[in-house]
């Protein structure tokens, strides 16, 4: 077996906090662990990765998290690890946990 082909696989699970306003995409999930291929050399998944593999699961959740411009929307939180993650370019180091945090508002 190549150096390459034993570098590739799988960059383990992450898991995504889903929050109460975006269950409607998840079918209800509160939660969903996603396993992420990553090719040889390459680090650990983005935070844009992971958003890319959860929206491929669970079509059209993407674009609430995420804007036109690539920007993550305002009043959408993100925590990797439990720190708040404003680019999308992030690392999400293994064993680490995504949580969604939508911002309430009301009048």
């Amino acid at each position: 077996m190549t150096d390459a082909a034993r570098g590739a696989g799988l960059a383990g699970t992450v898991p995504v906090l889903i929050p109460g306003i975006l269950r409607s995409y998840t079918a209800g999930a509160d939660r969903i662990d996603l396993a992420l291929p990553v090719a040889a050399g390459e680090g650990a998944p983005t935070v844009g990765a992971v958003l890319g593999a959860l929206d491929v699961r669970c079509p059209g959740l993407r674009f609430r998290i995420v804007d036109e411009q690539g920007r993550i929307r305002p009043h959408i939180k993100i925590f990797c690890a439990g720190d708040l993650v404003r680019d999308l370019g992030a690392p999400v180091p293994p064993g680490a946990e995504l949580m969604l945090v939508g911002a309430l508002s009301g009048g």
